[in-house]
């Protein structure tokens, strides 16, 4: 279990919660578990800091667990590290966003559903890479331009559902492969701290008709490569159940640090709940009978 949390989610003796902004208390918390905090700690740099909102929880003054909203999205990301019912505290009393995209450890879900409904979902993997364990794939790549977000968002509309601005071309790591000039593989980034050394490899995605042919394992190599001449750590998430994929990453070096889930929530709220929980119970009663 990754570190910060227990499993249980028992009421903490002395627990205060508040909103913070005191980046190095958060970096000093964050710290104890680098690599499952690593996009947290990337948004404590001042250019995505101003994004964010924070709440922390102390136990007889000592931190024992805090929470990051990331705003302008939607639904919005939601990270918790801690204890669990130190993570339900604030997300209960000071961190309130009415949907969000909850990444948390599977020991905080318990603790978090007493404010949200959460959705159901596989299982993440967090792994990671550094320089002593890099292994580079060769292949012909090439880095992609802002000029090119055009072609970039064409190939994302296959799988995601919103599209880039020409910004994170700009300000991240992408590399893709074209064949016959049209682009069909690419790998980008989703946040690079160059205060704390650590980046967060992203947007791995290939033309379905191209396939099986090692291009994402090509792009995430480049990617990668480029990353870590600036980075100690890289990072990246992929799904449990998609093996073909943790298989691709093992090769380049990539090292499983932990598994977490990332949920859709919704706050929970009595309009709400006083239409949803007799429908659950009569559903409930119907199986029981």
């Amino acid at each position: 279990m990754a570190a910060g949390a227990r499993a249980d989610a028992r009421p903490v003796v002395g627990l205060a919660v508040r909103a913070t902004s005191d980046r190095s208390a958060l970096r000093a918390f964050l710290e104890r578990d680098r690599l499952y905090a690593a996009y947290a700690i990337c948004d404590l740099d001042a250019r995505e800091f101003a994004r964010t909102r924070w709440g922390i929880a102390t136990q007889d003054g000592e931190p024992v667990a805090v929470a990051m909203e990331y705003t302008g999205l939607s639904p919005q990301p939601l990270f918790v590290m801690g204890e669990p019912a130190a993570v339900a505290a604030i997300v209960r009393d000071v961190l309130r966003p009415r949907a969000a995209f909850l990444a948390a450890l599977p020991a905080h879900l318990e603790a978090v559903s007493a404010v949200y409904r959460i959705q159901p979902g596989p299982p993440m993997v967090r792994m990671w890479v550094d320089r002593s364990t890099f292994r580079p794939h060769p292949g012909a790549t090439a880095r992609l331009l802002p000029a090119e977000i055009s072609d970039l968002n064409r190939l994302y509309d296959l799988g995601f559902t919103s599209w880039l601005p020409g910004e994170s071309v700009a300000g991240g790591v992408y590399y893709g492969i074209r064949v016959g000039g049209r682009l069909v593989a690419a790998a980008g980034t989703h946040v690079i701290s160059p205060e704390a050394r650590l980046a967060a490899v992203g947007n791995v995605m290939t033309h379905r008709d191209f396939r099986r042919r090692g291009y994402a394992k090509t792009t995430t190599s480049a990617v990668t490569q480029e990353l870590l001449r600036s980075c100690d750590q890289v990072i990246l998430n992929v799904r449990a159940d998609n093996p073909p994929a943790l298989a691709a990453y093992r090769a380049l070096g990539y090292q499983e640090h932990c598994r977490f889930e990332e949920r859709l929530v919704h706050r929970r709220g009595a309009g709400w709940d006083s239409i949803v929980l007799p429908i659950r119970r009569w559903f409930t009663s119907r199986k029981e009978s």
